[in-house]
């Protein structure tokens, strides 16, 4: 093996075996930060200068590249460190979130979802006013018992009755619950006593074990208002399709009556009609109303007469809403309902 001398190569050259295989002397490091190779030239050119200030067999030899290196590493650790927490932070908060919503600000209305048990609440409501609505002098007792149920502690027994009369309530439901919070709402409830509707507001008070009070005297209200329909109904109707459509809803009302379903497929597009079973008894179709509209499909409104099974000859007219689709010359019955427009027939 041959060597050669390190004379006037400068201090920092090494001694290089030549038989090696190439590019093992002056192979780069493996740090995937150092800089490249500047080849044999660039070694030469190194030792010549004998400073030693240069690139040296390849790789780098100053302290400035390494301080670069490791604040790279720095910087890259960094970011994948705020990665991490950023992505188990985000869940937790949203969790966290959901388990305490927030209180909201005087005098606004509570967000849906407050957490109020509001179904509890208004069967609650309601057991109470089928007490407290029915009154009888000679059985004050029984009603102050049963009022300990609802009342806070220390309540007024009788809660607001002189003791006096007689009232007894025949009907009692539930409106809608006003949630304020999750501890306070008002019960609207709707309560009929002999021929008048009354509206009963309860205060109810949960706690946040879910048990319930009547937290103050219940307000009579006044009651819903009736409200007027808008004129109209079909104005421009399709009359010959309503004349056409007549004896053919005549005889699938009739089949609708039994609720014959073999006979009722006949009459249906391919969906299930299931029919009242014998519980009336189909006396005539007295209205069909059609709109103009689509050669292919219509939807119509029908007025029917039925009188019940065990109504001792009463009859009712009850008006149908129907999804007709025609199919070559014959029209079919794609749904059958209860109608939703007002002054339809």
């Amino acid at each position: 093996m041959a060597r050669r001398s390190a004379v006037g190569r400068g201090r920092d050259t090494a001694v290089v075996d030549e038989t090696a295989p190439p590019g093992r002397a002056l192979a780069s490091s493996a740090d995937p930060w150092g800089l490249p190779s500047g080849g044999r030239a660039d070694r030469r050119r190194g030792g010549r200068g004998g400073g030693g200030d240069g690139p040296r067999g390849g790789r780098w030899g100053g302290s400035g590249g390494r301080w670069w290196v490791w604040v790279g590493r720095a910087v890259l650790w960094a970011l994948i460190l705020v990665i991490l927490v950023n992505g188990v932070r985000a869940p937790f908060e949203r969790f966290t979130s959901d388990e305490e919503p927030a209180t909201p600000a005087a005098g606004q209305r509570p967000a849906k979802g407050t957490g109020f048990p509001s179904s509890a609440a208004g069967a609650f409501a309601l057991q109470f006013a089928n007490v407290y609505l029915s009154y009888d002098q000679k059985s004050a007792p029984a009603r102050e018992t049963q009022l300990r149920t609802f009342l806070p502690d220390g309540a007024d027994p009788q809660f607001g009755w002189n003791g006096a009369g007689k009232m007894q309530v025949q009907s009692v439901q539930v409106a809608g619950v006003d949630a304020r919070d999750a501890s306070n709402a008002t019960v609207i409830l709707l309560a009929r006593t002999a021929d008048k509707w009354l509206r009963l507001a309860v205060p109810v008070y949960a706690d946040r074990n879910g048990s319930l009070v009547v937290s103050a005297r219940p307000a009579l209200l006044p009651p819903p208002i009736k409200a007027k329909l808008p004129q109209g109904g079909v104005q421009d109707r399709d009359t010959a399709l309503e004349s056409e459509l007549q004896p053919f809803l005549g005889t699938f009302f009739q089949e609708y009556a039994t609720g014959n379903q073999a006979a009722l497929s006949r009459f249906s597009d391919g969906t299930t009609i299931a029919g009242l079973a014998n519980t009336v008894r189909f006396m005539q179709v007295k209205e069909v109303v059609a709109p103009k509209g689509s050669a292919g499909e219509r939807t119509v409104t029908a007025t029917v007469v039925w009188q019940l099974a065990q109504g001792g000859g009463g009859e009712l007219e009850q008006t149908y809403r129907l999804t007709m689709v025609k199919k070559g010359a014959t029209w079919l019955v794609r749904d059958i309902r209860g109608t939703t427009e007002p002054n339809a027939s």
